[in-house]
């Protein structure tokens, strides 16, 4: 069903029948509003018919533009005091406590989780999917953006989502949903907040016993999908990964792999993005452990962050097939660990220093011995002062 507004603009209804018309001020005009052919008055309002689902992405939207929301009513009925507080409340808010647009959200309270479940997943469609691995490099890994401009998903940095590949398993059930890290920021990759990108490796090994090649269902699914396919999500779900609020903290980040996928998301808004509500001050350093030098994923993007930031962005590599470590043997993430672990032991004393593991598990034990030997300098049990980092919340890890 379609019903036309006040400016003559013709709107789906939602499952529910609802549709409202936001009073809009000050909406900047330009690229991104001219698309919308909505007439504005000589006074600078702007009337815009929404579906109740959209209600919240567009207030987001609305915001990012430098828009006020006036006033909120029920299209086809009399003009009330209904507000975007008011609104969100209906929505999503338990309590009487203002909402605000999630690129302003900063309290753990108003992190989104769980927006859309397994029973009830959200269908986004494929808009881009490309190659992250250069030539002669090991493996495939693809870089996926999708649409979430039907719905209401709306995610932080340092989440996941989930994805429910379609099919069934060898015992006729439906498949399980598998994690994913998300790696762009709240914003998205198109900067429209409309967008959630991953970074995917399809999942390949032997078989024990057959020795068969076998391709992971989900993975081979992703890297697989083509533009304009659609796609089964599920979530936004995490808080152990959430990059903090404090605009002048330390951030180290320690990567392998696909790993970096969270990492990406918060650079990107630390030093691409800088918007109003959150501009970075700190020191962001990122050790990236790969097999080889075409492994390097987001590369370009990353140098040209540590030529543009040198005082506030420093990036180490650690690549095991192509460089070695003091003793001869393979330079893993936990070697650069080690080489520099006086540095970083004194950093993780800062209160404001996080540290952020994500990828392979099996670095872990490497970058503790590293730790422990830096601490141990100091008279200081490195286990007992990891679980105070812990405790404080400042330390993070995510690894598998």
């Amino acid at each position: 069903m379609y019903l036309k507004s006040e400016t003559g603009v013709a709107t789906k209804t939602g499952a529910n029948g609802r549709v409202f018309i936001f009073e809009v001020e000050g909406l900047r005009q330009g690229e991104n509003t001219d698309k919308l052919n909505f007439p504005i008055r000589r006074s600078g309002v702007v009337y815009i018919t929404v579906p109740f689902e959209r209600m919240n992405q567009e207030m987001r939207r609305i915001g990012r533009l430098g828009g006020k929301i006036v006033n909120i009513r029920p299209a086809g009925e009399p003009q009330t005091a209904l507000t975007e507080a008011t609104v969100s409340g209906q929505q999503s808010q338990p309590s009487e406590q203002k909402s605000q647009p999630i690129t302003q959200a900063k309290a753990k309270t108003e992190i989104p989780v769980n927006i859309y479940r397994p029973n009830n997943p959200y269908i986004g469609n494929c808009i881009e999917n490309y190659e992250l691995v250069g030539e002669g490099g090991l493996g495939t890994v693809r870089h996926v953006t999708f649409d979430l401009s039907g719905g209401d998903l709306r995610y932080v940095e340092g989440q996941s989502i989930g994805i429910i590949p379609p099919g069934t398993d060898n015992k006729g059930k439906p498949h399980k949903l598998r994690l994913y890290s998300i790696a762009s920021t709240r914003h998205g990759d198109k900067l429209d907040d409309q967008t959630v990108s991953l970074c995917v490796r399809q999942l390949e090994y032997k078989h024990p016993e057959t020795g068969e090649t076998v391709y992971g269902v989900c993975s081979t699914h992703l890297c697989n999908l083509e533009v304009g396919a659609d796609v089964t999500i599920t979530g936004p779900v995490g808080k152990e990964m959430l990059l903090p609020d404090d605009e002048e903290a330390t951030v180290v980040m320690m990567a392998t792999g696909t790993g970096i996928a969270p990492f990406r998301a918060f650079l990107w808004r630390m030093f691409k993005e800088q918007h109003e509500d959150y501009k970075f001050k700190g020191f962001a350093w990122l050790f990236f452990g790969v097999p080889y030098t075409s492994n390097i994923l987001y590369k370009e993007q990353l140098e040209q962050l540590q030529r543009e930031f040198p005082d506030n962005f420093r990036l180490t590599y650690a690549i095991s097939r192509e460089q070695q470590n003091p003793e001869g043997g393979r330079m893993y993430i936990q070697d650069r660990i080690k080489e520099n672990a006086d540095e970083l032991w004194h950093l993780v004393q800062k209160d404001s220093t996080h540290t952020y593991i994500c990828g392979l598990k099996g670095m872990e034990g490497g970058i503790d011995e590293g730790m422990t030997a830096a601490a141990g300098k100091s008279d200081v049990n490195w286990s007992d002062y990891q679980k105070t980092l812990k405790k404080a919340h400042r330390w993070h890890v995510e690894t598998y």
